[in-house]
């Protein structure tokens, strides 16, 4: 095995023992954040406030089904559910994105039958009804961006066709490659071809402009992104609507995403894996490639990174997962995900809690079986042969390094834009992280993205030392830290025309007499105070 940060040989395993195994969970320290999709299965306030109880970071709204009203009345219930669990949770607003259909049937049918080894006609008249011998489809350039011998892929690879012949007129020629049987308007991939398509359509416009700007989302998760162009449109769609503070999760799902993934990776907030149409566009066997290569350039650059499709896809309809299924979810820790993310299995699944549940205890695991003061050191090295440390890096790698010297239970960070909160989880720490913020968007996606960070709002970070006082105050009362252990704390705020960034290791003081509060004061929720609960 190679490690997700190195280039050193490392026989996997060898942290983990008989007693590994026979330890019970400790779920408390999970890292890894979860991404759940809502829908009809668990969109009720009751039912949220289940998924924030059992781990869920962020809550992801598809934008490919539903509209404005609908998403608009689940996201009222979501942040209900928040308020009455006190918990900070990201939202993320996923595009439906350009996309490439098949037509609609003629007769009235709701599905057809096509038979392996005859012959398909695909053409670019979309207003065509078509049948089990020619079938429309959505993309206008498809005869002039195929050439004999390309696959086609239907319906999630469900139907594939292999191109004899094109004309000028807009129709394909194919050849059926296995018996199937589709409905109307299924999804088209076509492997290795760049499509000339928009980065955004007119919908995905409207669905950031006027609901994900407009309420307030913390994440775009942009589908289909292809080129570093992509993001940056995108990015002034967002500023030209007063929505900067918005962060960009690029989804790399075709060929020509991954060619262009180092131009992407630079000017992207974050990454999403997204297995599901990529494994459409290359070689199934080879997704797990694309998967540790994505992982591992964005862990260096200091981007988080979502893994997603399918990772516990049988407990849409089962209580209990596959041996398969836990393993993919702990590989994807394995590789370094900052973020692991539910479909269908809270969308739609009959076991959603428990779906949320399963892989909350399968990233604690896996967590629990790495070295992170050697994670902390291969992160580092990697990313000093690739280029200099930014004085924002060299601050948060000193930090994490100075809190494993002197045995630190946590790491606090003081962050206005949440920059140094993501450098210090950038470089791995093996103890918790607490971001105190004074902005609830940089609290719900540091929490919602970076792993190990916990994320407290704060009324103000300008009083250094007074913060301090409380902040030990509070791991104390937390049981985070206990008397006389040390907490490093790193500052990396704007005050007024300049910044302040420097790093302290405060320790923990006994209770004094004048201290009768045994419990964070955000428990209380005192208006008179302006603490975090680190727990």
């Amino acid at each position: 095995m190679i490690s997700n940060t190195s280039d050193i040989p490392l026989l996997a395993g060898g942290t983990i023992s008989v007693d590994t195994v026979k330890m019970p969970t400790m779920i408390e320290n999970r890292r890894t954040k979860i991404f759940c999709t809502l829908g009809p299965a668990c969109w009720e306030v009751s039912q949220l406030e289940q998924l924030i109880e059992a781990g869920m970071n962020v809550a992801r709204f598809n934008f490919s089904h539903g509209d404005h009203e609908g998403h608009k009345a689940c996201l009222d219930r979501l942040r209900q559910a928040a308020k009455n669990m006190n918990q900070n949770v990201a939202v993320l607003l996923d595009t439906k994105g350009p996309e490439i259909r098949t037509g609609f049937f003629a007769d009235g049918a709701k599905s057809i039958h096509l038979t392996k080894g005859e012959e398909l006609i695909l053409t670019s008249d979309y207003s065509f009804k078509g049948d089990n011998k020619k079938l429309a489809c959505s993309y206008s350039k498809l005869a002039s961006s195929v050439g004999p011998g390309q696959s086609i892929l239907i319906a999630d690879g469900s139907l594939v066709l292999t191109v004899i012949s094109c004309d000028e007129a807009g129709e394909v020629l194919t050849r059926i490659e296995n018996n199937a049987k589709i409905g109307e308007r299924k999804n088209m991939n076509l492997p290795g071809v760049v499509v000339d398509l928009p980065t955004l359509t007119e919908k995905d416009i409207d669905d950031i402009v006027n609901w994900g700007i407009k309420n307030d989302v913390d994440f775009i998760a942009a589908s289909f992104v292809r080129k570093a162009s992509d993001v940056q449109f995108i990015r002034k769609i967002l500023a030209d609507n007063n929505g900067s503070g918005i962060k960009i999760i690029s989804k790399i799902e075709n060929q020509e995403g991954m060619e262009n993934y180092v131009d992407i990776l630079q000017v992207t907030d974050g990454i999403m894996v997204a297995r599901g149409d990529l494994g459409m566009e290359i070689p199934p066997e080879k997704v797990f490639l694309a998967q540790k290569y994505m992982i591992r350039e964005a862990n260096i650059a200091g981007k988080p990174v979502v893994t997603a499709t399918q990772m516990l896809e049988s407990m849409i309809t089962n209580p209990r997962p596959t041996r398969a299924e836990c393993s993919d979810v702990a590989n994807a820790c394995y590789d370094g995900t900052d973020a692991v993310m539910l479909s269908g299995e809270t969308a739609n699944g009959c076991y959603f809690r428990q779906a949320v549940e399963i892989m909350a205890r399968t990233c604690s695991e896996a967590e629990s079986s790495v070295n992170f003061d050697e994670m902390h050191q291969s992160v580092r090295n990697s990313v000093k042969r690739r280029y200099q440390l930014s004085s924002s890096e060299s601050l948060a790698s000193s930090a994490v390094k100075t809190a494993v010297d002197v045995g630190a239970k946590c790491i606090v960070v003081y962050s206005e834009s949440g920059t140094t909160a993501r450098h210090v989880a950038k470089f791995r720490p093996g103890m918790p992280i607490a971001v105190l913020t004074p902005s609830q968007q940089v609290a719900r996606q540091c929490f919602g993205t970076l792993k190990g960070c916990y994320a407290y709002v704060v009324s103000s970070l300008e009083d250094p030392e007074k913060l301090n006082a409380e902040v030990m105050r509070e791991c104390r009362i937390a049981g985070v830290a206990a008397p006389g252990e040390p907490v490093v704390i790193v500052c990396g705020t704007q005050i007024g025309s300049g910044s302040t960034n420097q790093i302290k290791v405060e320790y923990v003081q006994s209770p004094d007499e004048t201290d009768s509060s045994q419990k964070p004061h955000l428990d209380d929720n005192a208006a008179e105070f302006n603490g975090c609960t680190i727990c």
